[in-house]
């Protein structure tokens, strides 16, 4: 029996139209799908219908991959593409497998000789890097920090002192409704002349990326409350 292959499907980053950020081959291979493994089911169903009005929700599977997730419910999906389904991972924003759970499931695949399929669109991470003017040679992601304020202060510190040094790019978030926390913590914290990227929107008519000192963002600091960000940390290689 021929094995079924892995399709990583970029979801969108919020409200903007699919044609404007996906390859039409994206959506052909995403609606041609009936079997996926998902960060969120209701999320998936959204985007599928955004494609496809038409798109048959009810002849589908959806199973969801996250932190909660156990091995053994991997292995059942697992199972299905050895048995022959294509499966479609789809997270809740952006591209599968990047900060995300559907890695775990694609590792499984390597283990077992399934075709993986990584599909093009847009990553909030790797566009906020591109756009910040950071070295994209060296850099780092470190998700969510902390939520004691102690512990992300120091996990900030640490970060400022990596750029220093190691001249790494730092790339962090939070979830919107502790964006402006974060934000406080960042301009009482480090240094003046430490530079910050704040990206937010990206991808929507929204958007807005700038980079300037943490001295800088004092004076210009704007509303961030509910809007999905990237926080980057990092190098000018060149002075303006």
């Amino acid at each position: 029996m021929t094995k079924g292959k892995i399709y990583l499907i970029p979801n969108l980053l919020g409200g903007e139209q699919w044609s404007d950020v996906l390859p039409e081959m994206v959506k052909e291979n995403a609606i041609a799908l009936r079997f996926f493994a998902v960060e969120n089911i209701k999320s998936a169903r959204r985007f599928l219908r955004r494609l496809d009005r038409a798109f048959p929700i009810d002849e589908s599977e959806f199973f969801e991959i996250n932190k909660r997730t156990n091995p053994e419910e991997l292995q059942a999906i697992l199972r299905e593409i050895k048995n022959g389904k294509n499966c479609g991972v789809i997270s809740e924003a952006g591209c599968p497998g990047i900060a995300d759970p559907g890695a775990d499931l694609v590792a499984l695949a390597h283990s077992s000789g399934i075709h993986v399929v990584p599909h093009v669109g847009p990553s909030s991470i790797f566009m906020a890097l591109m756009a910040s003017g950071f070295s994209g040679q060296s850099f780092a992601f470190h998700g969510y920090l902390p939520k004691e304020r102690k512990q992300r202060i120091k996990h900030l510190k640490e970060m400022e002192r990596n750029v220093k040094y190691t001249k790494q790019t730092q790339l962090f978030m939070e979830t919107p409704f502790r964006n402006m926390n974060l934000l406080e913590d960042l301009l009482n914290e480090l240094m003046d002349d430490t530079l910050l990227c704040v990206a937010c929107d990206i991808t929507l008519p929204t958007e807005h990326i700038q980079t300037m000192t943490v001295k800088a963002w004092r004076d210009n600091a704007f509303d961030l409350s509910k809007r999905p960000t990237i926080f980057a940390l990092g190098n000018f290689s060149v002075n303006g």
